[in-house]
Parts: structure tokens; C-alpha cells; sequence
């Protein structure tokens, strides 16, 4: 068995086990569940202070399915690496102070080997928080499931959406989408600009930028997907770090939403 160990706990959470529980539980507890059945969730990473009660907003509309999902694909941005296409990791679980995740190896193994655009390289995934903080999340709202974690780098729309549906999968498969809204903006220039990307993702848009989401490459794939079945956009929540714990100058903005 081989492990991911966590990077940014003690940083992004706390690192104590049931220091850790609490402010899941409590960010969980604040959140408002809505009659949705979710098969893809698009949540923001940033430190718990700053975006995890616009996460768990997500999280929270998990609780009817704990026991339905049993597979999670999780695709978020590369913030370290640079690189092109998507990066599977060379492991068997990844850790965090919760318990260790183990990952769909088998799964994994098929993609990485039918599409050109997957690589297995650990370096990308070896200090990356996108996805590392989407799983205490999924820890305290799931019961029994597996991983399939996916750095994406620069890549087309058109290869993330071939990944995507190739692990579709049905009821049991869940899609998350990490990804931030805008960076380093005033207050209000966020809030407008933030305002005109969640509309962009409510109209299915393929076209988002790094100046609109981080994580727009996984999302633009995951929206062509959504045009050609036809999903619908949620709109959970919209806020940036001066709504949460940070000052108004210079803001980071977070949305979550569902999409089935």
C-alpha cells in the first residue's frame, strides 16, 4: 500500500484529528440543505476560514446519498506543477488526519491507459491543496467510497470532457470540481466580476478564464459534458474572503454549486 501523505494540514485545517472533525462538523451544521440530487459539485479550496462554509454548502446536499455514493472523481487545478493534460497519482490512498481514502486503482489504471492526456505523476499531486481539502469534506458526508483524484493542468476542454465521461459512471459516481473564482481583486470589483462568472456557469458556459476561475480548465470540461446531457446549474453560494475572514483590498472569491 502506498500513500499520499497530507500537505496542507496544519495550513488549509487543522492537522488534529478531532480538531479537524469539529470544524467540518460545525461548518456542516451551518449549512442549509435544499432538495437536490447532486451529480456534480463544484466547491472552492482555499483554507477552511476562508471558503469552507461556501463548501459544506455543497457538501450538506450529500447527506440523502451518503451511502449511494461510492465513487468520487475529483478534478482540480495544478497550482505547483506546470504541465499539460491530466495527472492520476502513483498511490493507493491518500491521508489526512480523518483516515486514509483508498483510491479506484483499477479505474485509474484503465483511463490512464486508453486516453494520451492522462499521465501518472506524483510531483503534481505531491504538494497540490486543491484537491487534498475536498477530503475531509467528503470523509464526514460519505460512507464508504473510493477516489479518483485528477490534477489538471493545460488542457482543452474537449480532453477533460472525454475523461469525464469515460468515469461517468451512474447513482454511485459523484464528479467534484475544485476550482476558486476570481484573484487579488477590491471587494467590488470581485463581487461584479464573480457575478458575471456564476452566470457564465448557470449558461453551461466552455469558456471561462483563469481570471474567472482557477480551476477553469476542469470546469470547462465538466461544462461541455453538462451541455450535451443537458444538466442545470445550482447556485449555492457566491463570496469571497472579505465576506469571510479576510479584508476588503485584495479578495479571493469562492462559489459552490450543484449540477444534475
Amino acid at each position: 500500500m502506498t500513500v499520499r501523505p497530507p500537505a496542507v494540514a496544519g495550513a488549509f485545517y487543522p492537522d488534529e484529528p478531532a480538531a479537524l472533525q469539529n470544524v467540518v462538523s460545525h461548518l456542516l451544521t451551518e449549512a442549509s440543505e435544499r432538495k437536490l440530487s447532486p451529480k456534480v459539485l463544484v466547491v472552492p479550496h482555499a483554507g477552511y476560514i476562508y471558503s469552507g462554509a461556501i463548501a459544506a454548502s455543497a457538501y450538506i446536499q450529500l447527506t440523502p446519498y451518503k451511502d449511494r455514493i461510492t465513487r468520487v472523481v475529483l478534478l482540480g487545478p495544478s497550482h505547483k506543477v506546470p504541465f499539460e493534460g491530466l495527472a492520476l497519482p502513483d498511490c493507493s490512498h491518500f491521508s489526512t488526519p480523518l483516515g486514509q481514502i483508498p483510491l479506484d486503482t483499477e479505474l485509474m489504471a484503465r483511463a490512464a491507459a486508453r486516453f494520451s492526456q492522462i499521465q501518472v505523476m506524483d510531483s503534481a499531486h505531491q504538494h497540490e491543496h486543491s484537491l487534498e481539502v475536498q477530503c475531509p469534506f467528503l470523509q464526514s458526508t460519505l460512507d464508504n467510497f473510493t477516489l479518483i483524484p485528477l490534477v489538471v493542468g493545460d488542457a482543452s476542454s474537449y480532453s477533460v470532457a472525454e475523461v469525464l465521461d469515460y468515469l461517468w459512471g451512474g447513482d454511485e459516481t459523484l464528479i467534484i470540481i475544485s476550482s476558486d473564482l476570481s484573484h487579488y481583486l477590491t471587494y467590488e470589483e470581485a463581487r461584479q466580476r464573480d457575478g458575471m462568472t456564476t452566470k457564465a456557469i448557470e449558461q453551461l458556459s466552455t469558456s471561462l478564464t483563469g481570471g474567472q476561475a482557477c480551476g477553469c480548465y476542469p470546469l470547462n470540461g465538466m461544462m461541455k459534458v453538462a451541455q450535451r446531457l443537458g444538466m442545470e446549474v445550482f447556485t449555492l453560494d457566491v463570496r469571497n474572503s472579505g465576506d469571510t475572514a479576510g479584508d476588503k483590498n485584495r479578495v479571493v472569491g469562492y462559489g459552490a454549486f450543484v449540477i444534475q
